[in-house]
């Protein structure tokens, strides 16, 4: 947990993403990422100078392999109250639509839900899961895919639910967070999504990978150039 915590503090001080008073909204969909950033954030929060608050969401999408009772059960054992949030994405997205491209409007959905669920329960911060291969691959996605530079914000503030949105994960590797879950061993949830392993991102992760056999100091270089180009509200450290 140790180094799982160093990553969080790194990023919430360098973008200032918990004020004194804070109550977040973490979203927990079973996976890996968010259920090591739900015990980081408890974790951190037993000692953090800054006072805050956080609950539990989870998004159900109304797929069959959706266990609530493990993302309780969890919620449980660490002490931190759990919401569900009942959707009809599944019903939408696969049934109705017949998305062949579901994500786009998938995260959409969940977005919109997981906003009201946080206003609902009086929080002024919503935390993602995202870590720092997410971060890589969205940039390339958005690249290749659409010739824009960007990717996701470390902090960013949505007027509408006036709730500001945090990544506190970012500066986390993906295989840093699977070496954490396997040494707690904590069990996770075995499939959160029937795109799993078959999406564009699947793609860009394998990129991802064979970069950085190729080119070892690739991730840090492309870390470098974002934080450079101050995309997305990316700064470089002081």
């Amino acid at each position: 947990m140790q180094k799982i915590l160093g990553y969080l503090r790194k990023a919430i001080e360098h973008y200032n993403m918990i004020e004194d008073g804070d109550k977040i909204a973490v979203g927990l969909s079973g996976g890996k990422d968010s259920i090591t950033l739900l015990m980081g954030l408890k974790a951190l929060q037993r000692f953090y100078p800054k006072k805050f608050e956080i609950v539990a969401v989870g998004i159900n999408p109304g797929f069959e392999f959706f266990d609530t009772n493990f993302l309780k059960e969890l919620c449980e054992k660490i002490n931190v109250d759990f919401v569900e949030a009942e959707s009809h994405i599944k019903e939408i997205v696969f049934d109705i639509r017949k998305e062949k491209n579901p994500c786009s409007l998938c995260a959409n959905l969940r977005r919109g839900i997981l906003n009201s669920t946080a206003t609902q329960n009086n929080c002024n911060k919503i935390a993602l899961g995202h870590n720092e291969d997410d971060v890589l691959e969205t940039f390339f996605l958005n690249m290749l895919y659409a010739g824009n530079l960007s990717t996701f914000a470390p902090v960013s503030y949505m007027d509408r639910s006036k709730i500001t949105l945090i990544r506190p994960l970012i500066y986390a590797p993906e295989k840093e967070i699977k070496k954490f879950i396997k040494r707690e061993n904590i069990k996770v949830m075995p499939k959160n999504c029937p795109m799993d392993g078959i999406s564009k991102r699947e793609y860009m992760k394998d990129l991802l990978y064979k970069l950085t056999i190729e080119i070892p100091n690739v991730r840090a270089n492309l870390i470098g150039a974002i934080k450079r180009a101050k995309i997305n509200g990316w700064k470089e450290e002081k």
